[in-house]
């Protein structure tokens, strides 16, 4: 038998077994064997779900489109992106990403258009794998599906999940440290719904025998074999929906019913190709992304409004100097800051105050 064909049998048993405190500790050993054998296939298909074919980042985000191939992924790039963007491939053996950037407030947003997945993506079809590792690097997924087929979002997301991607959630708060005897010791929050038996069985089903595992929150037995197998990622994602001018209302409206009942409860209606909802979807972008832009003040000088520095939302000035001054650390002395994080204009503040959106912004540093 094969390791997809175990892994089926696995996840049969699963759905058929009534999850109850009697079976908790069985279906918990069923599921870390699915885990694990996951990550054997991975490892068999050449990819550990991680690096080999990294795409250098640019801008200040990077936001990789996924969709099923002829969705229109290409045909957006080139919409969103204007005709200064630089635009290129990196080849990796027979995988192409195209990237391009994307102006928006101030920010510059790289794009990246990669091949369309396909079922079975997760297993290595249709070099699957090098095109999750490419999304797994993104800072935002956007998902785009035909209106005339959003199953294809349920399509993807279950790839993705297949292969370590965790979409809007935050990793399980889980340290396991592991330990030279002592069997396995749990100590957890009141409000932890496992029993500590499925813990210490999950945990050894992953090869732990000595360890001691701190839960902080109450977890289920997926995000517990998540917190253990720790190679997952967490990343932002939403969701367009393509082709809107050959769809008549009624077609749109029941693809907006069926994302609902999948969980999608704001997906962006857009046209690539006749570049209808190009600006609601840009924006959208932007504000999953969650940057902020922070406008620098030389000394004795005016703010340079034209062009921002365009930062994570609740990046210290550290952060955000980091980005700019290679020997920040050597050289600064401290900083003023005019705007909303300030309790006054011109405040004097360290290297770890929090900016907001649209504070001005002066670095003192020391001279070489």
């Amino acid at each position: 038998m094969g390791i997809e064909e175990e892994i089926q049998e696995l996840e049969e048993e699963i759905a058929e077994t009534p999850y109850n405190k009697a079976t908790e500790q069985h279906i918990g050993r069923l599921k870390a064997k699915v885990a694990e054998l996951r990550e054997k296939q991975k490892k068999e298909s050449g990819s550990g779900g991680g690096g080999g074919y990294d795409v250098p980042k640019h801008g200040d985000a990077t936001v990789a489109f996924v969709g099923f191939p002829s969705v229109g992924k290409s045909t957006l790039l080139n919409a969103l992106t204007n005709a200064e963007s630089e635009t290129g491939s990196y080849e990796f053996t027979t995988l192409d990403v195209v990237p391009g950037m994307m102006k928006y407030q101030g920010a510059d947003i790289q794009l990246l258009d990669v091949p369309g997945l396909i079922s079975g993506a997760a297993e290595g079809r249709g070099r699957g794998q090098e095109v999750i590792s490419v999304l797994r690097n993104a800072d935002l997924l956007l998902f785009l599906v035909d209106v005339f087929e959003p199953i294809q979002y349920r399509k993807l997301r279950d790839e993705l999940y297949a292969n370590g991607v965790r979409m809007n959630t935050r990793p399980p708060d889980v340290k396991i440290t592991k330990k030279g005897r002592g069997a396995i010791d749990v100590r957890a929050t009141d409000d932890l719904s496992l029993s500590e038996e499925a813990v210490v069985e999950t945990c050894e089903q992953h090869g732990i025998v000595n360890a001691n595992v701190v839960i902080r929150e109450d977890l289920t037995l997926d995000e517990l074999n998540d917190a253990i197998v720790e190679n997952r990622v967490y990343l932002d994602t939403m969701v367009a929906v393509n082709k809107l001018d050959l769809a008549d209302e009624a077609s749109v409206e029941r693809a907006r019913d069926q994302l609902k009942e999948m969980g999608v409860d704001s997906a962006v209606g857009v046209s690539a190709e006749e570049e209808l909802g190009l600006d609601t979807l840009r924006e959208r972008i932007y504000e999953e992304l969650d940057l902020i832009r922070v406008y620098l003040k030389p000394q004795g000088g005016e703010a340079d409004y034209d062009e921002p520095l365009v930062v994570q939302r609740g990046a210290t000035v550290e952060e955000a100097a980091s980005k700019i001054h290679r020997e920040f650390e050597e050289r600064f002395r401290f900083a003023k800051v005019w705007g909303e994080s300030a309790k006054h204009d011109g405040q004097q503040v360290g290297s770890d105050h929090e900016l907001m959106d649209e504070d001005v912004l002066t670095l003192v540093m020391d001279r070489i």
